[in-house]
């Protein structure tokens, strides 16, 4: 079925977002390249919420493995008919989706509010978040970032790697609704051709 082989991409597409997703995550524990902010708690607070690893990452996995393995799932079937019971995968493939959507959604959410607040850094009055009432206009305002002494181009790092996180996780929301629809038509497709078939082969043992 070709609903099963655009799922199948759907679900390598999704877990490459899924691992680089858990790398920019990981990365923002080290700003440049650094451990010990890390090591002292001098992170934004935004960076334990782990929406990278666990959001967008970990349980993105679980829709990508369902949409890949949907193009051999049968469902051991459906009255024998092997197309009925991939109708039946494809329907199911839409729970897979509404989690990735979750998951995508926690991600997507987390980066934006990290993006609004900005980075925690030391300035010349010590450690604080010195964008945090500035209504994200800092990140089109190059010039106060110098304000943030510690970590070293802390604000580079953070933004960069959350708006990545932000995009990422925007893709796999669209992804997993693209799939979400292709798994109903699929399914209701599957089904209508499944019901004609079992039509036919009734009249014919009707009249055998």
């Amino acid at each position: 079925m070709c609903f099963s082989k655009c799922a199948k991409c759907m679900g390598y597409l999704l877990l490459s977002l899924a691992i680089l997703c858990i790398v920019a995550n990981i990365l923002l524990f080290f700003p440049n390249g650094e451990t010990q902010w890390s090591r002292e708690n001098r992170l934004s607070r935004f960076v334990w919420y782990f929406h990278g690893i666990g959001g967008a990452g970990l349980v993105m996995l679980l829709p990508a493995f369902v949409f890949i393995g949907l193009e051999e799932e049968d469902c051991c079937g459906c009255c024998g008919h092997k197309t009925c019971g991939r109708s039946c995968a494809m329907l199911g493939s839409i729970v897979a989706a509404l989690i990735g959507i979750a998951g995508a959604g926690y991600c997507l959410i987390i980066s934006a509010l990290a993006l609004a607040e900005g980075p925690y850094c030391r300035t010349s009055t010590g450690w604080t978040y010195p964008f945090s009432n500035t209504n994200t206009h800092y990140l089109s305002d190059h010039s106060t970032w110098s304000q943030c002494i510690e970590p070293p181009k802390v604000v580079v790092w953070n933004v960069t790697l959350f708006s990545i996180l932000l995009g990422l996780s925007g893709i796999q929301i669209i992804l997993c609704i693209i799939q979400a629809l292709n798994g109903l038509i699929g399914g209701i497709c599957g089904a209508c051709c499944c019901q004609e078939r079992s039509q036919v082969i009734n009249l014919h043992l009707l009249f055998c």
